[in-house]
C-alpha cells in the first residue's frame, strides 16, 4: 500500500507567515503523497472585524450565523486556501484548493440545535466522504488543500472543524493507503510534564494511554486530540502523530520526534 500523510495545521501557523512559509517549504519537500488541512486562525475575526461582523462564541466554539457563514467562506475557502496554494506552487507542489463542497468531497449535515444553535456548522458522517475523488486527485499528481468547510447538500456551505476534517479524510482514504494522520501543533508532542517541552512521549498505544490517565500525566487539553486519534485508528487509520510543525518533515520518517500514537 502507497504511504499518505494528511497534515492538519493550526490558526497559530497559519496566523504567522514566517511559520508558514518554513512548513510550506517542509510540505513540498515530502515526496509520498500528502493532503493539507487548514485551520482558520484569527484572519477570519480581524477581517470581520473591518465588516463590522461581529465574531461569537460558546464555549470557545464560533457560532456560525448567515453573515459568519459568508465571512469563513471568504477567508477560509478564498483568501487563507488560496495564499497556500500559490506558495506551494512557488515551491514546485502542484496544490489544489478544495473546500468539502468542491468534487463533492465531504458532504456534511447541519448541527442539529440542542442547548446551543450553532448555525451553519456542519457534522460529518465518514461513510459519506468521496474519498475516490480525492483518490483521483492524489494519483494525478495533486496535492489537495482542504480548508474548514463542508456543503449540506443543500446548497448551503457549512463550517467545520478542521481537526475533525482531516479525520474523516484519513478514515476514508485508509481504504487505498497507508495513512498516517499528522496534527502539527505548537509542541514537540503529547508531554509528560507539561513545564518541559523535552518530556515528549514518544509512543502512545492503548495501553500506554490507560497507564498515563491514571497517572494522570496528561494535561486536559491534550486529551480529545488523543481521543480523536483512537477514534481515526479503531476505523481504520494506520498511525496518528502529534507534532511540531517545524519536525514535519521528520515526522513523516520512521524516526519520528513527535509522538507516534498506533494501535
Amino acid at each position: 500500500m502507497n504511504k499518505l500523510f494528511v497534515i492538519k495545521v493550526g490558526g497559530n501557523i497559519i496566523d504567522d507567515e514566517a511559520k508558514l512559509k518554513v512548513f510550506l517549504t517542509s510540505v513540498a519537500s515530502v515526496k509520498s503523497h500528502k493532503i493539507v488541512v487548514h485551520g482558520g486562525g484569527k484572519i477570519a475575526t480581524e477581517i470581520g472585524n473591518k465588516l463590522n461582523i461581529e465574531s461569537k462564541y460558546i464555549n470557545g466554539r464560533r457560532i456560525t450565523d448567515d453573515d459568519t457563514i459568508d465571512l469563513v467562506t471568504m477567508v477560509y475557502g478564498g483568501l487563507i486556501n488560496k495564499k497556500i496554494v500559490a506558495q506551494l506552487q512557488s515551491l514546485n507542489c502542484n496544490a489544489i484548493g478544495l473546500t468539502g463542497a468542491d468534487a463533492n468531497i465531504i458532504p456534511a449535515k447541519k448541527r442539529a440545535v440542542k442547548d446551543v444553535d450553532f448555525g451553519w456548522v456542519g457534522d460529518i458522517d465518514n461513510s459519506k466522504v468521496k474519498s475516490e475523488n480525492l483518490k483521483a486527485l492524489l494519483e494525478s499528481n495533486f496535492t489537495p488543500i482542504l480548508a474548514p468547510l463542508t456543503h449540506d447538500e443543500q446548497g448551503h456551505i457549512l463550517n467545520t472543524n478542521a481537526d475533525t476534517i482531516a479525520s474523516s479524510i484519513a478514515v476514508a482514504l485508509s481504504t487505498y493507503y497507508d495513512v498516517r494522520l499528522i496534527y502539527c501543533f505548537e509542541k514537540k508532542g503529547v508531554l509528560e510534564n507539561v513545564e518541559d517541552d523535552n518530556s515528549v512521549i514518544n509512543l502512545i498505544n492503548k495501553e500506554k494511554y490507560r497507564q498515563l490517565l491514571e497517572e494522570q500525566k496528561l494535561f486536559a487539553g491534550i486529551l480529545p486530540k488523543i481521543d480523536n486519534a483512537f477514534a481515526a485508528i479503531d476505523a481504520g487509520v494506520h498511525e496518528v502523530l502529534i507534532g511540531d510543525a517545524n519536525d514535519l518533515i521528520q515526522n513523516t520518517t520512521n524516526n519520528t520526534i513527535g509522538t507516534l500514537i498506533t494501535q
